[in-house]
């Protein structure tokens, strides 16, 4: 059973929290009608950038109001179509989402000001921003609105046009967000909606398009860089993560525990930079095991749309599948289960118990795959080296997470690490002012701030005299 099927060409979504009980459906879009959305957008483009980016952003203020008046309906929604627990879904996904947005809006013109790189007496040098045209954005359903957000918004700002496929699993949320857009009265159709699976995604990106920007699995993105290639267009790709956490002898367990729940377990632990991979030394090995263990323990799994619930169902069966043969695979080559491992009797649905597993091989699946599920595998190191080669020892590089007191041993260490991001002692770098993105498979560009903004434009030099 899967969270969403096809039916006389309707995409069905269904509630993994209730026991995949029907919630709606929306229409599947024809080759026609997306290749009709991305011909309104390419002819909207160029109106879009002519009203400057004061006009631009004046426009999506408006926005940014209709979606705030609907958070509430928003986010409830995203809660039943992909079981993000709502007391932590209004935080990470609705209040961040909007927090993006209104960063975005006050600090576009201090990026996208034309820069003087030099000048004299003589002559001066300037350098510009410029939209691309139209992009094609593309995004998963694991923070609903919020990488809505992050990835159209910016689009917008700087002068693109979008057509916009969300995943699968949150049809309804998407469908959403492109009515209350249309009811702001955005001018020109420069935002438009496709819908249904990976084959609409496709067809999207087969369109005269400009820019693609893609959030999802490697597999899908390496075929998304193959396909921009042939077209010669700009690629934004934010793939997979498996990120690791290094707590070292001297940090703060108490403080490091605490954040290792949240970077790991957080939407029941479906998040692209998540701590995925805990890499503890051997002296504080069994104090930190037990500490998660006893928090755990403590938790709720229960209905996400109950405030008091810690933990939802995973997003969909195929999900839950996923995760029980990773866990089984690691149970099978010789991990220890401390506690969790199994799909809970109760409630019904892609539920599946928070897990923590030590004795952990590089052989096994939690190690060497992307876990997108509540589950934390747990090993042990002697030295500096070690940890470090532990924590590189990965396809990915997106986040990662150093733990100690010795704040340049914290420096040295993230140094060496292969990823686009170190959060040392739980400081928290997702913030809009701040590039995010991975080295290896775990994409291509930068999402946010100077550089994510710039990344969706052209950049043009322009020397002339006075």
């Amino acid at each position: 059973m899967r969270t969403e099927r096809r039916e006389m060409n309707k995409l069905i979504s269904n509630n993994p929290a209730k026991n995949y009980s029907r919630i709606g459906e929306v229409n599947i879009s024809s080759q026609a009608e997306v290749k009709k959305k991305v011909a309104l957008a390419k002819r909207a483009f160029g109106s879009w950038r002519g009203i400057g980016l004061d006009g631009r952003i004046k426009h999506l203020q408006k926005v940014y109001d209709v979606l705030y008046r609907n958070r509430k309906k928003i986010s409830k929604l995203a809660c039943q179509e992909m079981g993000f627990p709502i007391a932590q879904q209004e935080i990470f996904d609705i209040g961040d989402g909007f927090a993006y947005f209104e960063w975005y809006l006050k600090n576009a013109k201090k990026y996208l000001t034309p820069e003087i790189t030099f000048q004299n007496k003589k002559e001066i040098h300037k350098v510009y921003f410029e939209p691309v045209g139209v992009a094609a954005v593309i995004q998963p359903w694991n923070f609903p609105f919020c990488q809505w957000s992050w990835a159209v918004v910016p689009n917008l700002i700087v002068g693109n046009t979008v057509v916009f496929k969300h995943s699968e699993e949150v049809p309804l949320t998407g469908k959403l967000i492109e009515d209350l857009i249309a009811s702001s009265k955005l001018p020109d159709r420069g935002f438009g909606e496709g819908y249904g699976d990976g084959k609409v995604g496709e067809i999207l990106t087969d369109q005269e398009i400009d820019l693609i920007a893609f959030t999802g699995s490697c597999r899908v993105g390496q075929l998304i860089y193959q396909k921009s290639a042939k077209k010669f267009i700009k690629v934004l790709l934010e793939l997979g993560g498996s990120a690791p956490g290094v707590i070292f002898e001297d940090a703060d367990i108490n403080s490091a525990a605490e954040h290792i729940f949240g970077a790991r377990f957080t939407n029941n632990g479906q998040a692209c930079d998540g701590l995925k991979r805990l890499i503890v030394h051997k002296s504080k090995f069994d104090e930190v095991v037990t500490k998660l263990k006893q928090t755990l323990e403590s938790k709720v799994i229960g209905d996400p749309l109950d405030p008091k619930t810690d933990f939802g169902p995973l997003v969909a069966k195929r999900q839950q599948d996923l995760i029980v043969a990773q866990v089984s695979d690691a149970k099978r080559k010789g991990a220890k289960v401390v506690i969790g491992g199994k799909i809970p009797d109760k409630p019904k649905g892609a539920y599946y118990e928070p897990t923590i597993l030590t004795n952990i091989s590089t052989k096994m699946r939690v190690w060497s795959e992307e876990v997108f599920g509540s589950v934390l595998p747990v090993v042990s190191f002697k030295t500096e080296e070690e940890a470090v080669r532990m924590a590189n020892d990965t396809q990915y590089g997106l986040g990662s997470y150093v733990y100690t007191k010795d704040l340049k041993k914290a420096e040295r260490v993230g140094s060496k690490i292969k990823a686009g991001m170190v959060s040392v002692n739980g400081i928290n770098y997702v913030c809009p002012f701040n590039p995010f993105g991975g080295y290896k498979q775990s994409g291509i560009g930068r999402e946010h701030g100077r550089y994510g903004l710039h990344d969706l434009c052209q950049i043009k030099t322009v020397a002339a005299n006075k």
